[in-house]
């Protein structure tokens, strides 16, 4: 069993792993384990998991989470990155990968040991604490998931700078993402919905160059 496999897999590898047969068993060992990150796949019994992310997104669980889906179900990888995933790999996969991403998002979610001394970022009236994960606009705390964190974190380190796609690429995700750029947008378009929405704009699109975040003049 697949589930069975990779479990043992990371365990030989380090991790601590809890593992579930269905949706709501997952829902139940992400509440009662409060893991670093979870690997849901997209078909599961009883409840999918669509439907797992979503109700824990909507609970307040922001934990980090690893989609595996079809090779070529382009449609639920694109709408489990749009309900608060943060990555995905296709199958069948390498089990080199699956831990390369695993790391890659729990680095991305804080769970990783911080590495620079300032832990506050500023711009305008939009607040980043780098060592709490908080972010507040004006008097709004503002929810964010790793990948959106890490992308608001990432601009606001280089305010004022043009940063093209595949810069955000490389430094957001640190790797090519199959060569899809769109995702960039994506993520562009989730922040100006939590950070921008019915305020004076932070984000800007330089177009044909990339994006740029700025404090009003």
């Amino acid at each position: 069993m697949l589930t069975d496999l990779l479990a043992m897999a990371l365990r030989v590898e380090g991790w601590d792993v809890q593992t579930a047969g269905s949706g709501l068993e997952a829902l139940q060992v992400a509440r009662d384990f409060d893991p670093d990150a979870l690997v849901l796949d997209i078909m599961m019994p009883d409840l999918d998991g669509l439907s797992v992310l979503k109700r824990l997104r909507e609970a307040g669980n922001l934990v980090p989470v690893l989609f595996l889906t079809a090779k070529d179900a382009v449609g639920d990888r694109i709408a489990g990155l749009t309900i608060g995933g943060d990555d995905y790999v296709t199958k069948p996969f390498s089990l080199e990968e699956v831990v390369a991403r695993l790391r890659a998002i729990i680095r991305r979610s804080g769970y990783a040991s911080a590495g620079d001394a300032q832990s506050i970022l500023r711009v305008g009236d939009l607040t980043l604490n780098e060592d709490s994960h908080e972010v507040v606009r004006g008097d709004a705390e503002i929810e964010l998931t790793a990948t959106e964190f890490e992308l608001l974190r990432y601009m606001m380190r280089n305010e004022r700078r043009v940063l093209s796609k595949s810069q955000i690429l490389d430094r957001v995700w640190s790797y090519d993402f199959g060569g899809k750029s769109s995702i960039v947008e994506l993520y562009i378009s989730y922040l100006r919905k939590k950070i921008d929405a019915g305020r004076v704009p932070l984000l800007h699109t330089v177009r044909g160059v990339g994006y740029m975040i700025k404090a009003p003049q």
